[in-house]
């Protein structure tokens, strides 16, 4: 006679969160129904409630869980050149939203979200973003308020940009990859020089 598997927590609390991300993917949060997930998963309403007290949580967890997973993922090796971090970053930004095309979807919904518990998880892994590209491109010396918003800003580019592509039949993957990464060349170039990093001049030479 066979028996039925018993997941862990843990485990269960990912099924319901993979299940989750396809249900948010596509739809607002606002039009996604908590009930609609313990029919999706085949639990009862009860054992839903037992991990996820009510659908913000669940979102929540859902967010913190795929930022955390990306923050991860494309962390670089800070002792090759410049250039090769910052392409290596967006590859692997690129990859992590080529395998995970659910859990990016309802992340980026999720920055859109007036949820405040949502958006500070958001800010939080931007934040995390930024302060890496920062020192990769200035490792020495304070970075300049105008430098910190400019980083920032092309995040939220390559967010946008790279959720797009997931949508497109037309755009190719080295397409969106280039864009991206001379983006951010072009926005550290706009900056006055008083902002600019002191890597720059690196980048600018590795490019020819």
């Amino acid at each position: 006679m066979a028996t039925r598997t018993r997941l862990s927590r843990e485990a269960r609390q990912d099924q319901l969160l993979d299940l989750g991300a396809g249900l948010f993917a596509d739809r607002s949060y606002e039009d996604v129904h908590i009930e609609e997930l313990a029919e999706v998963a085949g639990v009862s309403r009860g054992l839903l409630y037992h991990y996820f007290p009510n659908k913000r949580a669940f979102f929540a967890a859902m967010v913190r869980r795929e930022s955390g997973r990306m923050s991860e993922l494309t962390l670089t090796d800070p002792t090759v050149p410049i250039l090769e971090q910052l392409n290596g970053g967006i590859e692997s930004y690129l990859d992590y939203c080529d395998t995970h095309r659910m859990g990016v979807r309802a992340v980026f919904r999720g920055a859109a979200s007036a949820d405040p518990e949502v958006q500070a998880i958001v800010d939080a892994d931007i934040a995390v973003q930024q302060m890496r590209i920062i020192a990769a491109v200035q490792p020495h010396g304070a970075a300049t308020e105008l430098l910190q918003i400019a980083v920032r800003s092309w995040l939220n580019f390559l967010r946008s940009a790279s959720h797009e592509w997931l949508d497109s039949s037309d755009i190719s993957r080295e397409e969106i990859r280039d864009l991206c990464a001379n983006a951010l060349v072009a926005t550290l170039l706009a900056l006055p020089e008083s902002s600019r990093p002191t890597a720059l001049a690196e980048i600018t030479d590795q490019l020819g």
